[in-house]
């Protein structure tokens, strides 16, 4: 045993000397972990007491070593949007969005090459309804197709929101074209205001951002699960795979919207459903409460009111409360300011190869937390949420 073993030298607790030592050790030894780190210090030197926490709290500090771990903070969630907790009339405000591929082939004959198909998924952002559409392709034209074959058979819906995919934002623009030749005044002046006001509201959640759209990302797991149970590995025809996507969107609509309850006096479970047989919502018919009369005491007309009002009743005491639990995202995350280094978390990709970049601009919610950030990097400026960039440890 050397003599430095014997006789360490004593260091403070805290202090730049410590800091700078740690550093320079961490360095030499290839930026090693903090037990074999605390192990090379001791051979000279000696901490009284404290050491593995400095030392663990200095490498953490690293940022080499955090390039090669990056660790994101998700700011706290977000309260629900206005037009998840309003009683809207059943696809009067829907979430899009596109999954596949899967393989089909034309009709059922020898020789046949199997291609590719989507389906689109459209969700009711009141009550969860679904309707799924089968697509050959994502291109614009036909998601436009498709759009219009939901609109024939769910009726027309006023706001829009889905992920940046470039078919949607192809669609998107020639919606706009559309609303933009709409609000001119050459057409008010041939064909009034009345079609003019009923345009369609399209908005984008930030690229790159899956948790900003669970509502139809769960549902897309949904589908996607029922599917892999019934069809397999099986090549089906476009019908068949169009009746099987049908028969799924209809046994999604049946599901719960809460938990149920095991006392059998209660009535049957509320589902989207409900909302899809009944018609519009009473903010669309106008009708009188009815809700408090005895049943006996209504006409056949008042009894489909008393029917409809009762079931939006039910969605406001049994299922509007469960909106505002919490699963995850419940504490505040460390604040990120404009100007900051951050990693850009890059999919497929190794941590080591995610370009780095420096926040330009912040973009806070409604509660004046800020979830998505504006991003400079050598390729570009992108727009991200606050999960996808790590910001260095030490600035």
């Amino acid at each position: 045993v050397s003599y430095d073993q014997r006789h360490p030298i004593l260091l403070p607790p805290s202090g730049r000397f410590l800091d700078l030592l740690i550093d320079q050790k961490h360095q030499d030894f290839l930026h090693t972990g903090p037990y074999l780190l605390l192990a090379m210090i001791n051979l000279r030197f000696w901490i009284p007491w404290g050491a593995r926490l400095k030392i663990r709290n200095r490498v953490r500090q690293c940022n080499t070593c955090f390039r090669a771990r990056p660790k994101m903070h998700a700011p706290k969630m977000a309260p629900l949007p206005e037009l998840r907790v309003q009683g809207y009339r059943a696809f009067e405000r829907v979430g899009i969005d596109y999954a596949g591929p899967f393989m089909i082939t034309p009709w059922r004959r020898r020789g046949q090459t199997a291609v590719k198909s989507y389906f689109c998924l459209f969700v009711c952002l009141a009550v969860k309804a679904v309707h799924i559409e089968l697509v050959t392709d994502m291109s614009t034209d036909n998601f436009l197709a498709a759009f219009k074959r939901f609109l024939a058979r769910r009726g027309p819906c006023s706001f829009i929101l889905s992920d940046c995919g470039s078919n949607f934002l192809g669609a998107k623009r020639k919606l706009s074209e559309l609303e933009a030749f709409l609000m001119s005044d050459q057409y008010k002046a041939a064909f009034g205001n009345e079609c003019a006001t009923r345009r369609i509201e399209w908005k984008n959640n930030p690229p790159n951002s899956p948790s900003f759209g669970g509502i139809w990302e769960s549902n897309v797991k949904c589908v996607k699960t029922h599917m892999k149970r019934i069809i397999g590995t099986q090549i089906l025809t476009y019908e068949e795979l169009n009746t099987v996507l049908i028969q799924i969107e209809a046994l999604l609509n049946s599901r719960p919207l809460c938990v149920l309850s095991s006392d059998t006096s209660t009535p049957e479970a509320l589902t989207p459903a409900h909302f899809l047989t009944l018609g519009s919502t009473l903010d669309y018919l106008p009708a009188k409460d009815v809700t408090d009369q005895p049943l006996n005491r209504l006409n056949r007309y008042q009894l489909i009111d008393h029917m409809v009002q009762s079931y939006w009743k039910r969605w406001r005491t049994e299922y509007f409360h469960t909106l505002q639990q919490r699963s995850k995202w419940t504490k505040d995350s460390p604040p990120v300011e404009s100007g900051m280094v951050v990693l850009l978390k890059t999919e497929n990709s190794p941590p080591l190869q995610w370009p780095m970049g420096v926040i330009e601009e912040l973009f806070p919610g409604s509660d004046g937390i800020v979830r998505v950030v504006s991003v400079r990097t050598h390729t570009g400026t992108y727009r991200r949420q606050v999960s996808k960039v790590c910001p260095l440890p030490l600035q």
